[in-house]
């Protein structure tokens, strides 16, 4: 993240929504407004939503509006993602937090997309479960299939065997013959038979339990790194197909 940028933007925000008087030819009214106009703030938010789900996920469910204001909880979360963001460092080194993170903004773009919906809602096991269908579409998309799915599409995709006439491969290094060529498109294949038969089935059978939002975060960090090995290789086709 360019956090001098979302200083900037975040202090723009805070700035737009001080409440002020309105009052009308010098007399003081009992309603207040924000000092920007409602549709400067609201074009503002637009962008303030995104930097706050990327530095306090699950924001919009921790900070409610008033009746009065519909940018209350917009603004308490902006003043505290920017006090985050100018004290992080500080924080990380007093708090023994100076270790990997892993945000939900951060993951691959398929990922993030499949859970977004849901994920601002707080609803964890569906923004996996809509990850997971992303992910299966881009990957029907890649090799340009539709005859298969899930666990199969990805078996028949990574597999060593060459490619047929409508069956095209994916391959994450060139095929040298050698060992490590072999460990890569097994390791592939092995992944996605994970996601699918003990994070996609079991969500899929288990539709009244939540996950919670640290458990969700793993699984979607798994789904991350599967959709980078299908993103990146190299797409190879039978003879004579494009």
């Amino acid at each position: 993240m360019n956090t001098e940028w979302a200083l900037k933007e975040l202090d723009r925000f805070i700035g737009q929504t001080v409440m002020r008087n309105a009052s009308g030819n010098g007399l003081i009214t009992a309603r207040n407004i924000t000092a920007a106009s409602n549709d400067e703030v609201a074009k503002q938010a637009q962008v303030v939503e995104q930097i706050l789900e990327h530095v306090i996920p699950g924001w919009s469910s921790r900070y409610s509006e008033s009746r009065n204001n519909r940018w209350t909880g917009h603004r308490e979360a902006a003043i505290r993602a920017r006090e985050a963001l100018i004290r992080k460092q500080e924080l990380d080194e007093n708090l023994g937090e100076n270790t990997p993170e892993l945000s939900a903004a951060e993951l691959h773009p398929w990922v993030r997309g499949g859970a977004s919906s849901q994920w601002q809602s707080s609803h964890f096991r569906e923004a996996v479960e809509g990850a997971i269908k992303k992910l299966n579409t881009e990957a029907q998309n890649k090799v340009g299939r539709r005859d298969v799915s899930e666990a199969d599409l990805f078996k028949q995709a990574f597999t060593l065997d060459g490619p047929k006439a409508g069956k095209a491969r994916l391959r994450r290094m060139k095929d040298d013959g050698s060992d490590t060529y072999k460990s890569v498109q097994r390791g592939a294949m092995n992944l996605a038979e994970g996601v699918f038969t003990g994070i996609r089935n079991p969500l899929s059978h288990e539709a009244d339990q939540e996950l919670s939002e640290q458990e969700a975060l793993e699984y979607l960090a798994a789904l991350r790194v599967l959709a980078r090995w299908v993103d990146t290789p190299t797409v190879e086709r039978a003879e004579g197909e494009s």
